[in-house]
């Protein structure tokens, strides 16, 4: 099993906690350019990470990729009420990565612009119902889940992209499982 990614995607990241114990081989590409970028197009034409292959078989998006893991390994189904924590979850994480993206492009995302303000309103209501969750019990295991939730959370601190103070409940979870073995083997900010 091979799984083509970056160290520093969080969408990444949470494959490779699940992939924790399990034998695979990860590809750290360089996603934006050359060779690497040419083998994981070879891949998966959506030039996207993190995109597994296992076999003949080609799988791509980490919740697809999850998915596929939780069949063959038979992992617990997930709740709907963890799909939707998962919905919650990816949709920052999507505005987040399509703010750096701009931002990488020099576009001024501080501006009053339409596509910049739904960006900025999702995360903060994202981020609003994830930490309500917290308080109301959820999120307090470690499954895909939490898995999820951490990436993203750890990635938002690593790449500076957001003031998390205003969410406390994010900030203790994140503390509570920074230390996890599988956590700080696929920290973005060791050098591999």
């Amino acid at each position: 099993m091979k799984l083509y990614g970056s160290t520093t995607s969080p969408f990444v990241r949470r494959i490779r906690i699940v992939l924790a114990s399990i034998d695979h081989e990860f590809l750290n590409l360089q996603i934006f350019s050359g060779a690497d970028r040419e083998l994981l197009a070879s891949r998966n034409p959506t030039l996207k990470v993190p995109c597994l292959e296992d076999g003949s078989e080609i799988i791509f998006d980490s919740r697809i990729i999850y998915n596929y893991l939780a069949d063959k390994y038979q992992y617990e189904p997930l709740t709907w009420e963890a799909e939707n924590q998962l919905t919650l979850i990816d949709a920052a994480n999507d505005s987040f990565v399509q703010l750096l993206l701009l931002k990488r492009s020099d576009f001024d995302i501080a501006q009053e612009k339409f596509y910049f303000n739904l960006q900025s309103e999702r995360i903060e209501g994202v981020l609003t119902s994830l930490s309500n969750q917290i308080n109301k019990g959820l999120f307090s295991g470690w499954n895909y889940p939490e898995i999820c939730l951490y990436s993203l959370v750890d990635w938002v601190l690593f790449r500076e992209l957001h003031d998390m103070r205003d969410y406390p409940e994010l900030l203790i979870f994140h503390e509570k499982h920074q230390d996890r073995i599988e956590v700080t083997a696929t920290d973005p900010r060791i050098e591999y």
